[in-house]
């Protein structure tokens, strides 16, 4: 939990740190366009609010559906296969792979839109294959293997992106 953490920080911070850098460099005269800024922000608002929203479902049904017993909060010990789970294997880190472009956005920084965003999520896609698939065939066994069989990491059909959005029930 720690590592996740101190892993996020280092890509917002270095994000927001690279960008204005490179923003010096590249993109020097959007600094002082206003409706540039004005329009960033707002899709960044959205983006956030998408992340959130995204979030909070996907941990719901976590919560309702992957525990039994007592566990400290954030833990699963059931695989859950239902809400966006059913569509894929990875929905919540769908909803935060739009974080690295809400806070390029955010920042007003075309340097972090273009380059750093589409890098982070490279890195997150990696770390799933190599930190996240391996932990969960571990927990699981062969009952996420054969999840993993049927049910694609990601999926963008309308049918899984308006489970990401539907509320869970408590």
């Amino acid at each position: 939990m720690i590592f996740r953490f101190i892993v996020w920080i280092i890509l917002i911070a270095g994000g927001i740190a690279g960008g204005i850098a490179l923003d010096d460099k590249l993109f020097n005269n959007l600094h002082i366009n206003l409706i540039f800024h004005i329009l960033s922000i707002l899709i960044g608002v959205v983006l956030l609010l998408t992340v959130v929203k995204i979030s909070k479902n996907t941990g719901r049904t976590l919560a309702k559906y992957g525990r039994k017993g007592k566990l400290k909060r954030g833990e699963t010990n059931v695989l859950v296969k239902k809400g966006p789970y059913k569509y894929m294997r990875h929905p919540m880190h769908l909803g935060l792979m739009i974080f690295p472009f809400a806070l390029a956005f955010l920042t007003a920084s075309p340097s972090f839109l273009l380059i750093i965003a589409p890098a982070e999520i490279l890195f997150m896609l990696v770390m799933i294959k190599l930190y996240e698939e391996p932990g969960a065939i571990k927990k699981f066994g062969g009952e996420y293997l054969e999840y993993k069989k049927h049910v694609p990491g990601f999926c963008l059909r309308t049918e899984c992106i308006k489970e990401l959005f539907r509320p869970v029930k408590k």
